[in-house]
């Protein structure tokens, strides 16, 4: 007995250096990609919070300026316009398209006949191009698109992208129309988790839809609407490319979003160390937000 366990010991050690050796070739394989990713991944996000610490112009002229980006951002109206107009905005985009998100994966969830079509429809705005979806709402939301001449009785009508009160509404509806697909996708694949069993028995006890949503359906889904919240505001931190099509940032500066201010320094007056600026408090928002929605969404007991 006491011979086995010692031929046992230098055998369990060979296997251990065998298994940190080949831990070691697989390493290497792994690591160019690996480098590559931390490269392409974290660094222009490196270089754009040092970007914000220097003066850079088209003519490659370099000078320090250490904080007075961020001193301008603080005292600067347009970038607190900017700001408001994309908080605004999050305020709105970001729970409509969750609530959307979770009515129509609740609606296409079970195997019915045209469940994968109807699946197929409300996901296609997510594969669509916005710079095409953009110039065709621009003819929607004008004085004699469909839109206008619908809530004309309501007294909303005209268009609405040349109101500075509707057009943060009228970018909603695009933005929502253009996400909500994508959430109802991640949503009905949470919801295979439900035990089916569970929502029967509810059923026969008598509890009524929403009594089956609150306490049987949303405890499972609660992790999925954490990620979702935290996506979509992100997205929606980050809109630029429908208000670029659509308005311009306009009229008057009423759909000025972050992004777009970013855009316009860096892209149009060449302004790289402050548009850099902008950039960097964009993520400290995105990133207060994400931990303020984990503190309230995600926190687990």
């Amino acid at each position: 007995m006491t011979t086995a366990t010692t031929a046992k010991r230098p055998a369990g050690r060979v296997a251990r250096v065998l298994a940190r050796r080949e831990a070691r070739i697989a390493f290497l394989f792994v690591l160019p990609a690996f480098l590559l990713f931390i490269a392409f991944r974290f660094g222009p996000s490196i270089v754009g919070v040092a970007l914000s610490l220097f003066d850079y112009d088209i003519t490659g002229e370099i000078s320090w300026r250490g904080l007075d980006h961020f001193q301008r951002l603080i005292a600067d109206p347009l970038f607190w316009r900017a700001m408001g107009t994309t908080l605004i905005y999050t305020v709105f985009a970001v729970p409509i398209a969750l609530v959307l998100s979770t009515v129509m994966a609740l609606g296409v969830r079970r195997a019915f006949r045209g469940a994968r079509f109807f699946r197929s429809i409300f996901f296609l705005p997510v594969i669509t191009s916005l710079v095409l979806a953009g110039s065709i709402f621009v003819w929607i939301f004008s004085s004699n698109g469909p839109w206008s001449t619908l809530m004309a009785p309501l007294g909303l009508g005209g268009s609405w992208l040349g109101s500075t009160i509707l057009v943060i509404p009228a970018i909603v509806v695009v933005g929502v129309w253009s996400r909500f697909g994508y959430g109802m996708m991640i949503l009905i694949a949470a919801l295979q988790d439900v035990p089916r069993e569970l929502e029967e028995a509810a059923l026969v006890d008598g509890a009524n839809a929403w009594q089956r949503f609150r306490y049987i359906i949303l405890p499972v889904l609660r992790p999925t609407f954490f990620f979702l919240a935290v996506i979509e505001t992100t997205a929606a931190f980050q809109v630029f490319d429908v208000i670029y099509v659509m308005t311009q940032g306009g009229p008057a500066n009423a759909s000025y979003s972050l992004v777009y201010l970013l855009y316009d320094q860096g892209f149009r007056y060449f302004d790289y160390g402050y548009a850099a600026a902008v950039g960097v408090a964009l993520f400290i928002m995105t990133l207060v937000v994400a931990l303020i929605q984990r503190l309230v969404i995600g926190k687990q007991k």
